[in-house]
């Protein structure tokens, strides 16, 4: 059985996402009871507890605890798989913090919830393991370690910032006359369709626009606006915010 230590809204859309029971831990306890009454299992009634009864221990606390909750799971995980979901710290650092355990470094994005997510694997001999067992969770991509970070920032972001061109998107209909529920019901679908598209086409965006794009049309001119206004500044900027 799959262990949680963090309950939280990355920890937990893993659990949902994966559709198992779960042994839950958090420093909030009705958090941890609340992801149990939803996927099954049980709440830990400790750290120690937790990695001494799972048969694969995820760590989805915050990452400035490394070293405290290692100090209460490692001496229970020799020779189990220790996934790790901490933003912004190596799997080497998780690893000697874990040195009886298999340690495998993945960063997910909350839509493996509803199994339409990203997960990035650190690549390492131990990587396929984590593989497999998240492949139902989307689509699974493994990197180096030393471009982890940049693969976070790529894509664990993605909800927010697609949730703010939408928002966008709509704001700018309704300020023209359009029904919010009708514009929310048209952006939602179109950007969902629109990224499918893209990657039915292989990725290839120009392609993309080009089947929607006339010359001088009301695409092209609406791509123009985007492009004056700094549409790719901003989110250059914006990978640099969450990377450094």
């Amino acid at each position: 059985m799959l262990g949680l230590i963090g309950s939280g809204n990355m920890g937990s859309a893993l659990a949902r996402g994966l559709g198992q029971p779960v042994i839950a831990g958090d420093v909030d306890p009705v958090r941890a009871q609340a992801l149990v009454d939803e996927v099954g299992g049980e709440v830990a009634s400790s750290n120690p507890d937790l990695a001494q009864r799972a048969d694969v221990v995820v760590l989805a606390h915050k990452p400035a605890q490394l070293a405290e909750v290692a100090g209460e799971v490692a001496p229970h995980v020799d020779g189990k798989l220790v996934i790790s979901l901490l933003g912004g710290v190596p799997e080497p650092e998780v690893a000697t913090a874990y040195p009886g355990a298999t340690v495998v470094r993945i960063m997910p994005n909350t839509p493996v919830q509803i199994r339409r997510g990203v997960v990035c694997v650190a690549d390492g001999p131990h990587a396929g393991r984590v593989v497999d067992l998240l492949a139902p969770l989307g689509e699974i991509v493994v990197v180096p370690e030393s471009l982890m970070d940049v693969a976070m920032a790529t894509m664990s972001v993605s909800p927010a910032y697609v949730a703010v061109l939408i928002e966008a998107h709509v704001d700018a209909a309704v300020r023209r006359g359009l029904p919010a529920p009708v514009a929310t019901r048209l952006a939602v679908a179109a950007f969902a369709g629109a990224a499918d598209l893209v990657g039915h086409r292989g990725g290839d965006t120009l392609r993309v626009r080009r089947e929607v794009t006339s010359p001088g049309g009301s695409t092209a001119r609406g791509l123009a606006a985007l492009e004056a206004s700094g549409i790719r500044h901003a989110f250059d900027a914006a990978m640099s915010a969450v990377v450094e």
